[in-house]
Order: structure tokens, then C-alpha cells, then sequence
């Protein structure tokens, strides 16, 4: 099987091991969403989770803000957990306030922010998750 461009091992292993402050796009309080066990998740992995969603609610210990713009520190990796249709504009926005990577989550796909993206030169992946990249290499969650 091909792993197609946007999921390059160098870019997943950066992310996942050099990367510490995470922006999760679409977490919230509630705990039955995905976003919020793979955010739970990057926290028992040591990263800083900063969750991103329009009410700026705090979730998991951490302050929220309504958007990237709004944080106030540096953000290492955007974590966008959004419809494929609506997950372009993170990208842009990420690229905008200097992030170092993008991750657009499983089942999570646009070529065309992918290309912006990597143009600008931010890496990205999309369409997998950081809990399938632990096991694949053999770090299981």
C-alpha cells in the first residue's frame, strides 16, 4: 500500500515527537466526542492541549479561546477536528499564525489546503490520527 503524500512519516514523527503545544480545533467539553479522548490522549503523551472552539470553553484543565488568532503563546500543531469541507480554513489560519504543523484528523481530507499548506512551508498530514501513528510504530496508547 502507498502512504499518500499527506501522511509522510518524517512530517507524522516531527508532530509526534517535536512538536509540544497542540491546538485542537473543535474540542469541547463534551467527553463522548472523539476530539476530546485523542486531546486526553495528547495530555497523557506530555503535550500541551489548547482547545479551540467558539465559546473559548476550557476543557481538560486548559484555558479555550474562539480562535487561533485569540491564543496568546505559540502554537505547535493545529489538530483539526472539523468536516473536510469546513477544515481548509484552519489550515490557512494556522499558516497565518505561524504554527508549525498542521494535523487534519481521520476521515478529514482537502488536497487543496494540503497544497497551500506545504507551499507555505508548514507541514501537514491528514486523514489519521496520532493514537493509529503511536501503534503503527509500536508506541501503543
Amino acid at each position: 500500500m502507498v502512504t499518500p503524500d499527506w501522511q509522510d512519516p518524517d512530517s507524522v514523527r516531527f508532530m509526534l515527537d517535536e512538536c509540544d503545544t497542540w491546538a485542537v480545533v473543535g474540542l469541547t467539553p463534551n467527553t463522548t466526542r472523539t476530539a476530546y479522548s485523542i486531546a486526553a490522549l495528547l495530555q497523557e503523551r506530555g503535550k500541551r492541549v489548547v482547545p479551540i472552539n467558539p465559546d473559548g470553553a476550557e476543557v481538560l484543565g486548559e484555558q479555550g479561546y474562539p480562535t487561533l488568532a485569540d491564543v496568546p503563546f505559540g502554537i505547535d500543531v493545529v489538530d483539526v477536528f472539523r468536516r473536510s469541507e469546513a477544515a481548509g480554513e484552519f489550515a490557512d489560519q494556522a499558516v497565518a499564525v505561524g504554527a508549525r504543523a498542521v494535523w487534519f484528523q481521520l476521515g478529514v481530507v482537502d488536497e487543496a489546503a494540503y497544497d497551500r499548506t506545504v507551499a507555505a512551508g508548514v507541514p501537514m498530514v491528514m486523514d489519521t490520527c496520532p493514537a493509529i501513528e503511536w501503534r503503527r510504530r509500536g508506541d501503543a496508547p
